[in-house]
């Protein structure tokens, strides 16, 4: 199964199992990381918003108009950050490492 390498944002690393077909939304949650994903992935707000190692930042496939946009709404974005529900886990991306930002909006407690 692959893995990914979530770095909290104390930056302690913590590799998990990320099952093919999965988001990375879900595969953080499920993980037990404070990744709200308000909208359940349909991309309608930035609360699962991750910042992709620049390395892996190719191997993705680009964002969208409304991937950015959305983006457009998060703190601490950076040129590698991503929406966490628009990475679909696959074996390809094995060892994928993201960063989740040390800002988060949450939309459940604004």
């Amino acid at each position: 199964m692959p893995k990914v390498v979530f770095i909290e944002p104390n930056g302690a690393r913590r590799e998990v199992s990320a099952p093919a077909g999965k988001s990375l939304m879900e595969i953080g949650r499920d993980a037990g990381f404070d990744i709200e994903g308000a909208c359940d992935g349909a991309m309608a707000c930035s609360t699962c918003h991750v910042v992709v190692d620049a390395s892996w930042i190719a191997a993705l496939p680009p964002k969208c108009d409304d991937e950015q946009d959305m983006l457009d709404l998060a703190l601490g974005v950076t040129k590698t950050s991503r929406l966490g529900c628009q990475i679909m886990m696959t074996e390809a991306l094995d060892g994928l490492v993201v960063a989740l930002p040390r800002l988060t909006r949450n939309m459940l407690t604004a």
